[in-house]
Parts: structure tokens; C-alpha cells; sequence
């Protein structure tokens, strides 16, 4: 009989953080909400706090027209009862006024116990490029 691999949660961990951004993109939050916690933390840019993929999501539409992520890589490190998952790529969408892009380069950090996503924090270079469409140097 085989043994269970130990790597086996850590991979079902990247999968769950996988499979929550992908509903994050249609954007459905109440299917991304499913794969966090009752009393998940959520910091996005800024140190802007939400409790619920719907409220990132009401976030992000008065950012951007849409926005998708091209998830480049998904990194797993474990910890004591928690696994921390990382996920890199470059986000591509639409800015209101119309103009597209791509290549906005983002890392999303997920804390998951239990099978559920406990903390997310979530970085990009989005400010850059507003401030680069404003002429604004900074």
C-alpha cells in the first residue's frame, strides 16, 4: 500500500488559491468567496481592507474597466498547521477610459489552514502606471 504524499496538501493548497483567483476573474465572488474563511483578512494595495471577494471586486471595478491575471507561477512554502501560497504573473485588462494593458506585474499572497484561504494580500503595479498616465514622476 502507498503512502500518502506529504506533498499532496501543498498541492491541493495551490490548487484551491488557483482555483479561487479563476473565480475571482469572471468575476464571481460569491463562488471565490466559498474558498476562504468566515473571518478571512484581505489587504489589497494601499493597506486597503476587505472582508469578502465582493468587496475587492466593487474595488477593482472602480479601477479598471476589467482586469485578468496571467498567473505565471504558483509557489507553496509550509508552516506549522498553514501553508503559504504565493501567486505571480501580470495583470491585462482595460483602464475606463478605454486603454488596454498588460505586462502590470502582481504577487498575491494566501495564507490557507484548513483548506480555506485565512489571509490574502495582494500587491501590483497598477498606482505606477496611473501615476505614468498622469505624467506624474514620482
Amino acid at each position: 500500500m502507498s503512502q500518502p504524499s506529504a506533498t499532496a496538501p501543498l498541492t491541493d493548497d495551490a490548487a484551491l488559491v488557483e482555483r479561487f483567483l479563476v473565480a475571482s476573474m469572471i468575476p464571481d465572488p460569491e463562488t471565490a468567496g466559498t474558498f476562504m474563511s468566515a473571518d478571512v483578512d484581505i489587504t489589497f494595495t494601499g493597506g486597503r481592507k476587505f472582508k469578502h471577494p465582493r468587496d475587492a471586486t466593487a474595488f477593482n471595478a472602480m479601477r479598471y474597466k476589467w482586469v485578468k491575471k496571467k498567473m505565471e507561477r504558483t509557489d507553496v512554502a509550509p508552516g506549522d498547521g498553514e501553508t503559504v501560497v504565493y501567486n505571480t504573473g501580470t495583470l491585462y485588462g482595460e483602464w475606463h477610459d478605454g486603454t488596454t494593458f498588460e505586462g502590470n506585474r502582481y504577487v498575491d499572497r494566501f495564507v490557507v489552514r484548513d483548506g480555506k484561504i485565512v489571509k490574502m494580500d495582494v500587491w501590483n503595479d497598477s498606482a505606477e502606471r496611473i501615476l505614468v498616465r498622469m505624467d506624474i514622476e514620482a
